[in-house]
């Protein structure tokens, strides 16, 4: 009657633990479908961004003599951007590309608006100011994504770096994801400003 109590006992705990085995796993993966979701719309809003800066080439262009060199580094680097954007994952490299690409349109578009500045009638039309405000909330837009990707990150890192949870990580191979952070001496976004 022991051996039998004693079996009893080994195979509730079996069954416990396949059971919280199976929960954690199933956690996990629901974990890493929302840093990959946050990623996607991280991306969605880098892709806003780069549909947006052909319009505001064209408004200047149509109404001012800019840097020829400034508008093909634009149009090279929304290529580069819209072409990496292809890869979804949320790998380290992938988000520093993403970053690096952004940095520099962001500086370029910089440029290109430094140059709007000296044409009182281009800030003035409607089309320019309408594009102003869709970059201004572009910007926002990819702050705000960037944090709920941030937020994501850390609830699935938290729950991949605890015990016990980290047991089932590392048996099935789920590795902490990296956020984004800021470069050294940025503490600000890299916004586009008109005046």
């Amino acid at each position: 009657m022991n051996k039998k109590k004693g079996l009893y006992i080994l195979l509730g705990i079996v069954l416990i633990a396949g059971l919280y085995t199976a929960i954690s796993y199933n956690s996990f993966i629901n974990k890493q479908e929302a840093v990959n979701k946050y990623w996607a719309d991280v991306q969605r809003t880098y892709q806003r961004r780069a549909d947006l800066i052909p319009s505001l080439v064209q408004t200047v262009k149509g109404m001012a003599n800019y840097e020829k060199e400034t508008l093909e580094k634009i149009a090279e680097l929304r290529s580069r951007i819209t072409s990496s954007a292809m890869n979804v994952e949320a790998s380290p490299e992938n988000i520093a590309l993403q970053e690096q690409l952004q940095k520099e349109l962001a500086i370029n578009a910089n440029r290109l608006i430094a140059v709007v500045e000296g044409y009182p009638n281009l800030r003035g039309t409607e089309g320019f100011l309408n594009l102003q405000t869709q970059m201004e909330g572009t910007e926002r837009r990819i702050k705000v994504a960037r944090q709920d990707y941030n937020q994501a990150v850390n609830d699935y890192n938290v729950r991949v770096r605890s015990f016990p949870s980290s047991i089932t990580a590392n048996v099935f191979g789920f590795k902490t994801k990296q956020p984004f952070a800021a470069d050294a001496g940025t503490e600000k976004v890299i916004e586009i400003k008109f005046k």
